[in-house]
């Protein structure tokens, strides 16, 4: 029989060799053919007694990065409709059954009675992973880049292929709820000693291996299946089972605060299932997958963490009439904290790059920062030295302009100051060849203002990356009102090549990242001011699913820089335009006590030196407060929503003032940006599933006890009025191909 994505070749010993190869695609994926085709191919050498065993491998540089998540997307649209057609209860069932379809496939290979082996070459991970638990026995070929693991709870899901059954039959609990749980993927190394892969041979080998272990009278029972079988852990009811679950309980609350269904699911489904034989257990977790897919939290993220962001990475924003660009040669103006970020994540990628500074020994001093960043690298073990050795000789580091001649794109990343940054352009623009494009790192500063201090602004546009630069995955693009199509094509391009997200906005204060930010460290400011115990304020942000409290991540952004902004914005915009009780704070923090925040040790937190214990709020802070409110009289849930609403209704005005124009940057860029509750789907999203009719009628109620940082935007009481939500009334255009 023919398949579309498999080929299966049956050898002289009767081994099946089942290769999964989708045409047309770079990386194989789960969707519903591929899932279709896999139950016939075990059907079909189930019956042939010709087959003594079957080996499953890729035909690809990697065995699959999991399932198509828009097959699910459209699972969902087929409830909605069958609801609607034949009510709910048919609905459910059809969901049930068509979400199980890879679970009970991989069922049907785990019983067949005949033995499986996974030939593992590169990633497996979820749904692709789950079909090699089900297997009999994994083999793996050497290859450092393998990782292998159940990364669904990312998007807001979990594995429903009988992930969270066998691993924790094949694991400690412990191991195997971090694996659930987080996210985790592990190397070869772990999965070794785990015994998840039973061994890792050269690439030439592994097919080989993998038939040698099936005519070597390999067991074609799982573990789970056999007399006697005891989990790993012990049961459940058990000193240990007691010692595990009532504990991993506690940290699920303490990391999630109950806001991810999936996660809690997950607790479920281990917890119930590892008390019933596999196939009962099975269903439990195919009941919980179900109700899972119609969460809206799985929804949103599905839309916004799987679908936006994979759109966004290949190019939707990009001008389709410019040939594509590559920076061969970056050049770096100012090798400070930032710039020089920049200039490791570049050399990383590849790219030639120039760190200029004033002198030679801040440039050199830019360099020492990529040089211990991969030292720390090669210490933790996920870097060689000869990694090192590359990257540094990519980047030179010197005084002299000269070198930005032969750059394609430079980079501003200087003090936030227009005359320092009006100095360095006039120093620069001399000495660049004509195609080069011209970037400024300004994270505040309007990108049309400083262009006027740039002869060809066609050329001239915004870069803004986020601190710190090695683990902060978004780039915002800012396009300035004459800035050209090359000009953001290569930005983009630039941005893509460094493996980074980008989100393109227009130009305005703040652009679209801080002008939201700055509304979350500005409401705890608010609170502080109205005498809201401190940690309540840190407490309550995290509850409501920010990453950090607003105190904390304004001593990460340095509480001089938030003055200095302040100050900034002030001097440009009038008196009225910032918050005089905020400033006078500030003012008395930076100014009077030279507490700028994590930097110099002090701000709203005392940091104590490295590896001498935790930071901890200021004893002192509440002495700053004008009054004190009694904890127990304070609405726990209006805090949560203070936080999230200010930022969301934020959002919408820049939808209105057209600095956001496509939904999917809103969402993506809050979530990598500055941490939006993930399970939200990000600021849009958090006001489409709320339905924008409630969300305005929480404005105004908010708008009528704290002013008017909460009023909704004419566009936003438009929508309400009419039910339109943002993905409806501003439909993303689809990725460039």
């Amino acid at each position: 029989m023919a398949y579309k994505n498999f080929k299966v070749e049956t050898d002289a010993d009767g081994i099946a060799l089942v290769t999964w190869d989708i045409p047309g695609r770079s990386m194989n994926v789960l969707d519903t053919l591929t899932i279709e085709e896999l139950g016939a191919i075990v059907d079909q050498t189930t019956a042939e007694a010709a087959v003594k065993g079957v080996v499953i491998t890729s035909g690809k540089d990697a065995f699959s990065a999991g399932a198509d998540l828009s097959m699910l997307e459209g699972m969902n649209k087929a409830f909605a409709a069958a609801q609607k057609a034949n009510g709910a209860e048919a609905a459910q069932k059809m969901l049930f059954d068509e979400s199980r379809k890879l679970s009970l496939t991989l069922r049907k290979i785990e019983t067949c009675g005949k033995p499986w082996v996974a030939a593992i070459n590169g990633l497996a991970l979820g749904g692709a992973f789950e079909v090699t638990l089900a297997c009999h026995y994994r083999v793996a070929s050497d290859n450092p880049k393998t990782r292998l693991g159940l990364p669904e709870i990312k998007v807001g899901l979990f594995p429903g292929g009988g992930g969270t059954q066998r691993l924790p039959r094949m694991l400690q609990p412990q191991d195997a709820m971090q694996m659930l749980l987080k996210g985790e993927q592990i190397n070869l190394d772990k999965a070794k000693a785990q015994n998840i892969v039973g061994a890792v041979v050269p690439a030439a080998d592994l097919i080989k291996t993998a038939k040698d272990w099936i005519k070597g009278g390999g067991k074609a029972v799982a573990p789970w299946d056999e007399k006697g079988f005891k989990l790993p852990g012990g049961p459940v009811f058990s000193k240990n089972g007691m010692m595990i679950f009532p504990a991993g309980n506690a940290i699920y609350r303490r990391e999630t605060y109950d806001n991810y269904p999936a996660a809690r699911a997950i607790m479920q489904c281990a917890y119930e299932g590892l008390q019933l034989p596999m196939d009962a257990a099975l269903r439990v977790e195919s009941r919980h997958f179900a109700h899972i897919l119609q969460t809206k939290e799985a929804a949103a993220m599905i839309r916004s963490l799987f679908l936006s962001m994979q759109e966004l990475n290949k190019g939707a924003r990009r001008p389709p009439n410019v040939p594509p660009t590559r920076v061969r040669k970056l050049g770096i103006i100012g090798a400070g904290f930032m710039g020089a970020s920049v200039g490791y994540v570049s050399a990383r990628a590849g790219i030639e790059v120039a760190l200029i500074d004033r002198d030679q020994e801040s440039a050199d001093k830019g360099k020492g920062h990529a040089r211990a960043v991969i030292d720390d690298l090669i210490k933790k073990g996920r870097a060689k030295e000869a990694d090192r050795d590359a990257i540094l000789s990519r980047i030179t580091a010197t005084a002299d302009y000269d070198v930005l001649k032969d750059c394609d794109l430079i980079i501003e990343a200087v003090f936030e100051d227009r005359k320092v940054k009006a100095e360095t352009y006039a120093r620069a623009q001399p000495l660049l060849k004509p195609e080069a494009i011209f970037a400024s790192n300004t994270s505040t500063l309007p990108i049309n203002s400083l262009a006027e201090e740039f002869r060809d602004q066609g050329k001239f546009i915004g870069i803004h990356f986020f601190s710190p630069v090695e683990k902060m995955m978004l780039v915002e693009i800012i396009v300035g009102k004459n800035t050209g199509d090359v000009a953001l094509a290569t930005a983009l391009d630039y941005v893509r090549a460094i493996g980074k997200t980008p989100i393109v906005v227009n130009d305005s204060r703040g652009f679209f990242a801080n002008r939201c930010v700055l509304r979350f460290t500005a409401e705890g400011l608010e609170m502080l001011m109205e005498g809201v115990p401190p940690a309540m304020i840190e407490n309550t942000a995290k509850m409501a699913g920010m990453p950090v409290g607003p105190l904390s991540l304004s001593d990460e952004v340095a509480l001089d820089l938030v003055l200095r902004i302040m100050k900034a914005t002030e001097a440009d915009l009038g008196p009225n335009a910032i918050d005089q009780t905020q400033k006078k704070l500030l003012v008395e923090m930076v100014e009077k006590q030279g507490r700028f925040g994590r930097k110099n040790g002090k701000g709203f937190y005392d940091y104590p030196e490295k590896g001498k214990g935790q930071k901890a709020l200021w004893p002192e802070l509440s002495g700053l407060q004008p009054k004190h409110l009694d904890p127990d009289t304070l609405d726990i849930e209006e805090l949560k929503q203070r936080f999230l609403v200010v930022q969301a209704v934020e959002a919408a005005r820049t939808v209105e003032d057209h600095v956001i124009t496509d939904p999917r940057e809103a969402d993506v860029g809050s979530i990598l940006g500055f941490g939006f509750a993930p399970f939200t789907g990000g600021t849009l999203s958090y006001i489409d599933f709320m339905g924008t009719k409630k969300f305005v009628e929480l404005c105004h109620r908010l708008e009528a006890k704290y002013g008017s940082r909460f009023s909704p935007p004419k566009l936003l009481e438009e929508m309400a009025a009419k039910g339109e939500t943002f993905y409806g009334r501003f439909p993303p255009k689809k990725a460039a191909a």
